[in-house]
Formats: C-alpha cells, sequence, structure tokens
C-alpha cells in the first residue's frame, strides 16, 4: 500500500501547526515555507481538514489556522481519511458482497490485504498528532538492515 502526497503531506502540515502554532493561528504560506509544500496544495488540503472538523480558520491579521481539539485528540488516521485518503490494501471496494476479479469473485491474497489495510488503520488510529510532534512514536525506521546483518531465526529443534 502507498500512501499518496495527500495524505502524508496533511499529516506533516498538522504536525507542522501542532509544533509551530502553540495556540496562535499559523499561516498556510508559513507552512509551506517550512514543510517546502505548495501553497494552493494546503489551501486544498486545509479545506478539507476544516471541513473534518480538524483545524478551525481565524481570518484577519494574524490569521491562519488552529487545531480544532487537543493535539492528543487529533488521531493519524483522522487526517488522512479527511483528505480523502483511502486506507486499504485491496483491490476490492470496502463493503462489497464480491471481489474484483473479471467473475467477481475475490483473489487467493485477498484476506492478507485487507487484514493489512486494517492493522495500518489500527496504527494510524492510535497515533496522535501529539505523539508524532513529541517524537513518541515507537520504531526503527531510521535503522536500515542489510542483507550480512540479518540472522534467520533459529529453528526449533
Amino acid at each position: 500500500m502507498k500512501l499518496s502526497t495527500k495524505g502524508r503531506y496533511a499529516v506533516m502540515a498538522m504536525c507542522d501547526l501542532t509544533a509551530n502554532g502553540k495556540g496562535r493561528p499559523v499561516s498556510l504560506a508559513d507552512i509551506a515555507e517550512r514543510q517546502e509544500i505548495s501553497l494552493s496544495y494546503l489551501e486544498q488540503l486545509f479545506a478539507k481538514l476544516r471541513r473534518g472538523g480538524l483545524v478551525k480558520s481565524v481570518r484577519g491579521p494574524g490569521g491562519g489556522y488552529l487545531l480544532a481539539r487537543e493535539a492528543e485528540a487529533t488521531r493519524i488516521a483522522d487526517i488522512i481519511l479527511a483528505v480523502d485518503e483511502p486506507i486499504r490494501a485491496t483491490r476490492c471496494m470496502p463493503g462489497q458482497p464480491f471481489g474484483c476479479r473479471s467473475n467477481q469473485t475475490r483473489c487467493m491474497t485477498h484476506d492478507l490485504w485487507e487484514e493489512l489495510g486494517n492493522q495500518i488503520y489500527l496504527y494510524l488510529s492510535s497515533v496522535s498528532v501529539a505523539d508524532v510532534v513529541e517524537r513518541r512514536v515507537l520504531g526503527s525506521s531510521g535503522l536500515i538492515q542489510t542483507d550480512r546483518d540479518f540472522q534467520p531465526p533459529i529453528a526449533a529443534q
């Protein structure tokens, strides 16, 4: 599954807003400059985030955007879904009684990919914007494993 720039940029922008807002409105131009994202693209994303109830806009001098709720209560999955980014790994549409193959059956690996999509959604639902900003997301994404570092599991005897 590949997350498009729409979802990734929305998360980046919301984390920037959280880190730099501190109760004050943040302009999209400032976010665009810091995150190296097109201002017009951010405007489209923030319109969707506002409709999704994740941000509030403040007009006038010193205006910009604020989080609509606490950063701890703003989940990464909510952001991705607000910008119309589906979280799924199958070709089939969720909830359909038939599969995406020409004979309308599901492929042999359908359940595998569907469960992967569910796990991705569960993970992104468990992580808040505050977790990302405060670097509380666990993982080893900074570690690159090479073939020479790979240790095969020891077989049970």
